[in-house]
């Protein structure tokens, strides 16, 4: 084995060959800042010529921009120096004033000064070793060392094992849908994990199927178009504007298919029409709402496209005060909990659950707050606890089916396909149906409630009233079918 010794004396000299060579060469001035300018002011042309092609920029403000980055361009071309090519090293020093021979002697004091530098480090690392080292100590290889972090932590980093991720709850949840195809939450919630991951298409993808087993509500139909858009580079196409037309007929109001919608027509040159439709939105959401930046700047293109004015953006509605001791999350508690280790996470999230609970305890007629509790105890698994909640806000909003279906979604949560449906689940399911009898999840689990029943003829009349409310061409459909068809032969 090579003494350590000389391995520390090699690396030394390594070290020091690197730092001393660019004093042992002769001087290079610094390639021209003009060089530099111009390679940015051209490919800024390429981004903006791509811009255009893309629809994604104005006729006007392309224009605009293309002026401005061509006279920086001129201006560069133009600068001092600029006529001169990379140059000799004779002029340089003419330029800069320089006496003949100024080069020579440069180039000696250089290697005086790389001479004493190489013995200073060299030495000075050497005594500094071997006042401090421990040259007579033999090396232990990495393997052979004993872990000496505290239980639960890292050996190697002293910190607590890294929690599950989204990527893997992504994994988890494609795994479920694999064994379980037909759960159209479970879709819903896939679609929504692969859009925080980035993965638009494969959200979209998700959405279609959550789509086709009745997730249909105004949100669904808003976040598969925006996964369409953000697929597509910004760019609002006939499928994505279906879809926010779809969230729009059950919800007016729903503010991310106002948007794209808007985007929509500005990118069809319906400037005058996008901008009218922003400032709508603009009036309609909290003063302090994020979204309104975005959509000032949205308006200001549009209007510089249409070579108008553009307008201020109306007042928006006032910013909702938080009712007293509310229990949700501030910004910095939001922070902290993101560096929490697992358990401390958890713990506070079932903190602020209990508080929200015993906050309704005292003020029940909330029936968005119980909306809220419902929804924070499926998240945590607590089934009953999720149920009773919505049961709350059920009563407090008779005839809202979207309530009772949000309630059957978290009785079905972590429910393996051949596991049984409850039956607080089944009345749910029929009390949806007497209301809205073509919601296709509905019919689906009546008929799988009918067929573990024995009941084949109701399982068959619930399933071939499903067919005709699924695409065609889709995996849903091949499965009711096969259902349909397992029913004839038993």
């Amino acid at each position: 084995m090579i003494p350590l010794t000389l391995v520390l004396l090699g690396m030394t000299a390594a070290v020091v060959l690197a730092l001393l060579l660019p004093l042992l060469h002769r001087w290079r001035a610094p390639a021209e800042r003009r060089l530099f300018d111009r390679a940015v002011y051209r490919a800024q042309l390429d981004e903006l010529e791509r811009d255009v092609a893309r629809g994604v920029i104005g006729g006007a403000e392309a224009q605009a921009a293309r002026l401005e980055i061509e006279r920086r361009l001129l201006a560069a071309d133009a600068a001092p120096g600029a006529a001169a090519g990379t140059g000799q090293g004779a002029s340089r020093e003419a330029a800069s004033g320089a006496a003949p021979g100024a080069a020579t002697s440069r180039v000696g004091s250089s290697r005086a000064l790389a001479l004493a530098a190489a013995l200073i480090i060299a030495g000075g690392a050497g005594l500094v070793y071997l006042r401090l080292g421990a040259p007579g100590v033999p090396d232990v290889p990495f393997a052979e060392r004993q872990d000496t972090a505290p239980a639960g932590q890292s050996p190697h980093t002293g910190q607590a094992p890294p929690h599950v991720d989204m990527a893997d709850a992504a994994k988890t949840l494609a795994a479920k849908l694999k064994a379980d195809p037909n759960n159209g939450p479970g879709w819903l919630m896939y679609a929504r994990t692969e859009a925080m991951l980035g993965n638009w298409k494969d959200s979209a993808d998700a959405y279609t199927h959550a789509i086709a087993l009745g997730q249909t509500d105004a949100e669904v139909y808003a976040g598969y178009g925006e996964m369409l858009v953000l697929g597509t580079d910004g760019i609002v196409g006939p499928p994505a504007r279906a879809a926010f037309g779809a969230a729009l007929q059950r919800d007016p109001k729903n503010d991310v298919a106002r948007y794209y919608a808007a985007l929509a027509d500005a990118q069809a040159g319906e400037s005058r029409r996008a901008i009218a439709a922003w400032q709508g939105l603009a009036a309609d959401i909290p003063e302090d709402s994020p979204m309104r930046e975005a959509i000032g700047q949205r308006i200001a293109d549009a209007a510089s496209a249409a070579g108008i004015a553009a307008p201020p953006l109306p007042k928006g509605q006032p910013a909702a005060a938080p009712a007293a001791g509310a229990p949700g999350p501030g910004q910095d508690q939001m922070a902290a909990a993101e560096n929490m280790p697992p358990a401390e996470r958890d713990k506070m999230i079932r903190g602020m659950v209990e508080k929200l609970a015993a906050q309704l305890a005292t003020a029940p007629d909330n029936p968005d707050g119980w909306l809220q509790l419902g929804r924070s105890y499926a998240a945590l698994g607590e089934v009953d606890k999720a149920a009773d909640a919505f049961d709350h806000a059920a009563r407090l909003k008779p005839g809202d089916v979207e309530i009772q279906m949000q309630e059957v979604e978290a009785l079905l949560t972590n429910r393996k396909p051949d596991d049984e449906i409850p039956a607080r689940a089944v009345t749910l399911l029929k009390q949806v149906e007497a209301v809205s009898p073509d919601r296709p999840e509905v019919l689906w689990y009546l008929g799988v409630v009918a067929a573990r029943a024995g009941q084949r003829d109701e399982a068959k009349r619930d399933w071939q009233r499903l067919l005709p409310l699924l695409p065609a061409d889709g995996e849903d459909h091949k499965t009711v079918v096969e259902a349909l068809k397992t029913l004839d032969k038993s």
